[in-house]
């Protein structure tokens, strides 16, 4: 199954994949593209590092519709697309050509805090477990069908930093686990009508 991965930031979860796809541990899924919407990402040094295409597509100054159909035109061949911090929200214009195929990872057990900052809000909110959600994408922002969660708790003096770092590691498990599950047929995505 070849998977796009979109980007906007540093791409530790990229990396993630990157890394589990070399130990043989993604297949049968493979990295076939990796696109980001921020020419500067260091996403994309990890992403040619690794020997993959690297592919900026600047959204500024351009419509959602036309960033959107340049970002489906790079996608060609691509079966899932796997947002792993990109900033973005995706427009049903983009959802329908990958219908129920595009999955997001995001750091809280959702619904609960969607959207920036979500360990920030977690901290804010006095929450005693936050986590990861990996779940398919629909229109609204955080939403969509839950694939899987992994709790972690709120330690005492926690900072949204220090939560986000100890939700990053079990991101950075999760995720790989899950594109590999879908591509192995173990989780069925449904496509959206």
């Amino acid at each position: 199954m070849n998977v796009g991965v979109l980007v906007s930031g540093s791409g530790t979860n990229l990396q993630a994949l990157l890394d589990a796809e070399a130990r043989g541990e993604l297949a049968p899924a493979q990295i076939a593209i990796v696109i980001s919407n921020n020419p500067s990402a260091p996403a994309l040094a990890r992403a040619t590092a690794a020997g993959k295409p690297a592919l900026a597509i600047d959204h500024r100054g351009m419509t959602r519709q036309a960033f959107e159909d340049l970002v489906v035109a790079a996608l060609a061949g691509v079966e899932l697309v796997v947002l792993a911090g990109f900033m973005r929200v995706l427009t049903p214009h983009f959802l329908t050509r990958f219908p129920g195929r595009v999955i997001n990872t995001h750091p809280s057990l959702l619904p609960a805090f969607p959207g920036m900052d979500a360990p920030g809000q977690a901290i804010s909110a006095g929450a005693t477990e936050s986590g990861v959600t990996v779940h398919v994408v629909d229109p609204t922002v955080d939403g969509g069908p839950i694939l899987a969660q992994v709790r972690v708790p709120v330690m005492p003096g926690d900072t949204a930093g220090t939560l986000h770092g100890r939700i990053q590691m079990e991101e950075h498990r999760l995720l790989p686990r899950i594109v590999r599950e879908i591509a192995a047929g173990q989780i069925v995505l449904a496509s959206a009508s």
